[in-house]
């Protein structure tokens, strides 16, 4: 019994999931501005983190033939036959419905759009048609990975705004250096799996010229949070200073020629860079004095009002002030 609860937990890749629900929770603390339904939050990453589970099976089921070629991944419990392809793929459907049905009924309509649209393109768009098919895989890929945390900030928001705008783009230029500096370091493997990823395409050179250009993307992409008044100062500075330091990791890999040990130390740090940043979210927002497309308001501090759901939300004051 234990066995198996251990095979079916290793499918769902428990590490990526934890750490997809660490930027669900940086987009939902975001989004909340300082006030947080704790209920709210607790129900969006839970079911967030079923659909990943879902997605993450899936994943390995559709993967199980190139699984047994590479090093890193031929351990995996569907690529060493140690559950049924059925077996797996029942599991990823019925962890799908679950994850979707508890976001349906305790969350709001948005964030399960988000979510199924997140999973169509990981399952689909990217781990059956473009992964092994196209060096362009892992930019389609890239899209299911800012799912999370727009799942996380439409729970607590409860609309799709330039916020939102602003964090699908950060996530989704994190993803291309992380994946790119993961080829390079598995290069062998990739190769083996005829699996199309631009190192193995173009050489570690034109790999290295995109995960510079991407990470200035991803820092520009940062730095708008605070631009676009979401984020404030101290996330301002933390932004650009881990964003520096990942381009000067990457700007060494030019004058490096230990490949391996470049992309690893690249890798290692995209994951400080994100953690460093859903922390920056969480702790540093600022509260907007206007709404776009609505006239000036003043955001009452500490006012929470209800507006016919689950969402706590600011409740705005507008000036009454006689005409001059």
């Amino acid at each position: 019994m234990v066995e198996t609860i251990r095979r079916y937990a290793s499918v769902t890749k428990p590490w990526v999931v934890l750490g997809n629900l660490l930027s669900v929770a940086g987009g939902f603390f975001l989004a909340a501005k300082g006030r947080v339904d704790v209920r709210l939050l607790l129900c969006a990453m839970a079911g967030t983190g079923l659909v990943i589970a879902s997605g993450c099976v899936f994943n390995n089921w559709i993967d199980r033939d190139i699984d047994r070629k590479m090093i890193r991944t031929r351990e995996r419990v569907l690529a060493k036959g140690r559950m049924s392809p059925r077996a797996a793929v029942v599991f990823a459907v019925a962890l799908g419905l679950a994850g979707l049905a508890l976001l349906w009924t305790t969350v709001n309509g948005l964030c399960v759009v988000i979510v199924a649209a997140g999973l169509a393109i990981y399952v689909v768009a990217y781990s059956f048609l473009f992964k092994r098919r196209s060096v362009h895989g892992a930019l389609i890929g890239s899209l299911a990975g800012a799912a999370p945390p727009l799942a996380g900030y439409c729970a607590a928001a409860g609309r799709f705004d330039l916020g939102a705008v602003i964090l699908l783009a950060i996530f989704s230029l994190w993803q291309m250096p992380h994946a790119l500096a993961i080829a390079v370091s598995r290069l062998d493997d990739y190769t083996a799996a005829a699996i199309p990823m631009l190192p193995v395409q173009r050489g570690i050179p034109a790999a290295r010229k995109q995960i510079a250009v991407y990470i200035l993307a991803f820092t520009a992409a940062a730095l708008a949070l605070n631009l676009g008044g979401y984020a404030g100062y101290r996330y301002l500075a933390a932004a650009m200073a881990s964003g520096l330091v990942w381009l000067g990791i990457a700007w060494w890999g030019y004058r490096n020629t230990d490949h391996n040990r470049w992309a690893k130390r690249l890798f290692i740090f995209s994951i400080v860079n994100i953690t460093i940043l859903c922390a920056m979210m969480a702790v540093d927002v600022t509260i907007p004095s206007t709404i776009p497309g609505s006239p000036p308001a003043q955001w009452a501090e500490g006012t929470i009002v209800s507006a016919g759901g689950p969402y706590l939300q600011l409740e705005r004051h507008h000036s009454s002030a006689p005409s001059p």
